[in-house]
């Protein structure tokens, strides 16, 4: 890329949560470690049309989504232009997550949504995109992706916990990196919430006045998915056909179910942390919206008992660092360098994912 081992990269995350996009500047440094510094970041709510769209997008029709994968990356870059003359920033690259539409690595397919050429035009900056499918090719689940960027940018952890839409683990586990995702989260904590007008269950007030459930307690843990051994993950469609279905046909008050999540998802957790056990204490780093809910953080804490340790770090972290971790992503991409982890996403080897798109005419 270039013979300076200082790099500066956005990366843009929209996550299952389908909130908004997350939008973070960063310089990575390389010595002997890896180092970073985030030097901006934002969060831009969708417009209203838009996340509809993006919302539904899975029932679209090809030429619907079709032009929807070009207003996305459109809208996007219009964003990171924007970004980037606010703030006087000149980066050398950005790395877009996109918006995951389906996700179906046992027939070979992932397809996330936002054009690369559009995103480069209209930004003015080389951009990666799609960093799943090569994995997917590969016979590897295309997931988790964060792995690289916990093992490189965050190593004094021995887990690193991200808590959005869905919740996912990472960690050193027989000289190897492993990682997968562990439970739904914030898209059922919401799913809740919302009938109660809310966005979401703020700091898990309702959920903490509520009593567990333990039939639909029992349900949850009885779920296929966590039957499953080595590299998984959930996508919208187990959502839609799995979890969805069972917390609608519950007969119960909104707390009374939130508390029953948050049981559950202390549960699978902590039965992950307690099976990939390190010689000293653990530090777990939890990151990601679900990182705020306190009632979940102190549930989690008290079930993992004395030997684990509980880290909840700065906003910028909490909130960004899936974004950090694509642009660092993107900065691997660029040096061909691996950035997916085979021992991660159960692909046949490791590799180097992402598509390039480069603009014509200068950058900022």
């Amino acid at each position: 890329m270039k013979s300076s081992d200082t790099y500066k990269a956005i990366g843009l995350m929209s996550g299952t949560s389908g909130d908004g996009l997350d939008i973070a500047h960063c310089t990575f440094r390389r010595t002997a470690t890896w180092s970073f510094v985030i030097d901006k970041a934002s969060t831009v709510p969708f417009p209203v049309d838009l996340g509809r769209r993006l919302g539904g997008s899975h029932l679209l029709s090809g030429e619907e989504l079709a032009l929807l994968d070009v207003d996305f990356g459109s809208w996007m870059g219009k964003c990171v232009r924007q970004f980037c003359q606010e703030n006087k920033l000149t980066p050398d690259l950005v790395a877009s997550h996109g918006h995951t539409v389906f996700h179906q690595p046992h027939k070979g397919m992932t397809l996330q949504i936002g054009s690369g050429w559009t995103l480069s035009q209209e930004s003015n900056c080389t951009v990666i995109n799609d960093f799943r499918s090569l994995d997917v090719s590969l016979g590897g689940q295309g997931a988790p992706l964060a792995p690289v960027g916990d093992h490189f940018l965050f190593p004094a952890y021995d887990f690193c916990l991200n808590l959005g839409g869905i919740s996912n683990v990472s960690m050193m586990h027989n000289g190897k990196r492993a990682a997968f995702d562990v439970s739904p989260f914030n898209l059922l904590l919401n799913e809740l919430a919302r009938k109660k007008g809310l966005p979401y269950d703020r700091g898990g007030k309702m959920a903490s006045a509520g009593t567990v459930n333990t039939t639909f307690l029992n349900q949850l843990n009885s779920v296929g998915f966590y039957q499953k051994e080595g590299a998984k993950s959930l996508g919208r469609e187990e959502m839609e056909s799995v979890f969805l279905p069972l917390l609608n046909q519950q007969e119960d008050t909104i707390e009374n179910l939130l508390a029953t999540l948050i049981t559950h998802y202390t549960e699978q957790i902590s039965k992950v942390i307690h099976h990939h056990p390190t010689i000293q204490t653990n530090k777990l780093l939890v990151t990601g919206g679900g990182a705020y809910n306190d009632y979940f953080i102190k549930q989690l804490q008290q079930r993992l008992g004395t030997m684990t340790e509980v880290v909840v770090p700065a906003p910028s972290i909490v909130e960004f660092k899936e974004a950090v971790i694509f642009a660092f992503l993107g900065v691997l991409k660029m040096n061909n360098e691996i950035n997916t982890f085979g021992s991660v996403t159960g692909a046949n080897r490791d590799s180097s994912g992402g598509v390039l798109y480069k603009p014509q005419g200068p950058a900022f």
